[in-house]
């Protein structure tokens, strides 16, 4: 008996120290969440409608008046240089709780790192230091995905010549623009409440000014673009994109038991992040050949601003590709924010294509080696595919639970592994011999 309690008693101390691990991973990530809650970089390098007013006055022969003064006209509602201590206080906080070799303590370690990269970006607007750091954390329209294979921009390039062929569709009604931004809120609403149904907090969709794009997500919010007309493709497009993806992720790391950091994305996940989003696109057929031409279209003209184009010659890109004057600025806008209208670009949206083809890849190698449940692991928050293994660790630990919010794509894990078994097959068909044998077909 005395034997049977000793055992008794070092479950009990084995059962303590686990909860007190828990109880320290909850409390590092929430003050991680506290210290970035400020943080709202996009704000702060938005260009105001003085910017496009001056610029269309001008008859878009003059570069729009941005450099690094006018960025010191926007306010931000933190110090950055305490903001960086902060991020580097809390970091040594978590090598002295957790360990310098901590699996879960090196994640939130990294994305203290990447904030204070984000503090420093936010100090350089306008500055070519700007650029630099942008294309430390989003990467370069140059970069290869893989060894040997093409650059970003070679593959935009390629998939821009195979939509030529696509640019005389039939038009479907799916694709009329009927629906005011006012109804689009409404009808937005309805289909997230059911959705996200039984979430501790629903997300709302609101009208928005000011915005660049026609929608944007924040933690728990939706903007809508007050004044644009939507249709029904666009909407479904918003509800996996924005909502299923980029809400859900945020949802799903905040109802985690200890692991509430997974809320918050850095830069790292943004890739993740983005390339979920448009997977989703694909999966839900809610994508159509406008919407990648838009996606291929970020990174052909971020090329051009890395070798050397202004706002104007990027603009007159835009509207070589058929798009309004209004839509043009708002993309070029889009390349140029946080920069000047002549220098270094913002290279965020590299990331749509760049986590599409990354994430992709990853779901076929993950079911073609047996592992499918990794793919769930997607949702459980703002990850990075690098941190995936982790958090798998972390689930069988009960320090991390599955997502709770997951899409219906991703929940028939049997479906989805299919429809990956006959893609690994495929990917080894040599697609121009394929066109030969096809030529009379076609």
């Amino acid at each position: 008996m005395p034997f049977t309690g000793s055992i008794a008693a070092m479950k009990t101390q084995g059962s303590t120290e686990k909860e007190k691990y828990k109880q320290i991973i909850r409390e590092l990530s929430e003050i991680f969440i506290n210290i970035q809650k400020p943080l709202r970089f996009l704000d702060s390098i938005k260009w105001n409608d003085e910017i496009k007013k001056n610029f269309f006055e001008h008859k878009f022969k003059k570069l729009p008046p941005v450099n690094d003064e006018y960025y010191k006209t926007i306010n931000l509602s933190f110090d950055p240089q305490a903001k960086i201590s902060e991020f580097f206080d809390l970091e040594q906080e978590i090598r002295r709780r957790l360990g310098q070799y901590n699996s879960v303590g090196e994640i939130l370690q990294r994305m203290c790192r990447e904030y204070r990269e984000v503090i420093h970006m936010i100090m350089g607007r306008g500055t070519s230091e700007f650029g630099r750091i942008s294309k430390e954390l989003y990467g370069s329209s140059i970069d290869a995905l893989y060894a040997g294979q093409p650059s970003l921009n070679d593959l935009a390039n390629m998939i821009s010549e195979a939509l030529v062929n696509l640019k005389d569709l039939p038009k479907h009604s799916y694709d009329e623009k009927i629906y005011t931004s006012e109804e689009a809120v409404s009808m937005m609403q309805e289909k997230l409440n059911r959705y996200f149904q039984g979430a501790a907090t629903l997300p709302k969709v609101i009208l928005a000014d000011g915005i660049v794009a026609d929608a944007s997500a924040g933690a728990d919010i939706i903007k809508i673009k007050k004044g644009a007309m939507f249709s029904e493709r666009d909407l479904r497009l918003l509800e996996v994109h924005e909502g299923w993806v980029h809400v859900g992720t945020t949802l799903n790391g905040a109802e985690q038991p200890v692991c509430t950091f997974l809320s918050k994305g850095p830069p790292s996940s943004t890739v993740t992040q983005e390339g979920l989003a448009t997977i989703m696109e694909i999966f839900t057929f809610a994508s159509y050949p406008d919407r990648v031409k838009r996606l291929t279209n970020r990174i052909r003209a971020i090329h051009m601003a890395e070798e050397g184009a202004d706002f104007i010659e990027v603009f007159n890109f835009f509207r070589e590709q058929g798009l309004s004057e209004d839509f043009s600025y708002s993309c070029a806008v889009r390349v140029f924010r946080g920069s000047t209208p002549n220098g270094s670009p913002f290279t965020k949206d590299l990331v749509y294509t760049k986590g599409f083809i990354l994430i992709y890849n990853y779901i076929r190698l993950s079911i073609g080696q047996g592992n499918p449940e990794l793919v769930r692991l997607l949702f459980c928050g703002k990850t990075t595919l690098e941190d995936l293994r982790v958090l798998s660790g972390l689930v069988h630990e009960g320090i991390l639970v599955y997502p709770k919010f997951v899409p219906p794509q991703f929940t028939d894990l049997a479906a989805l592994s299919a429809w990956m078994c006959y893609s690994l097959f495929l990917n080894k068909l040599n697609l121009q011999r394929v066109a030969k044998d096809y030529q009379n077909l076609l």
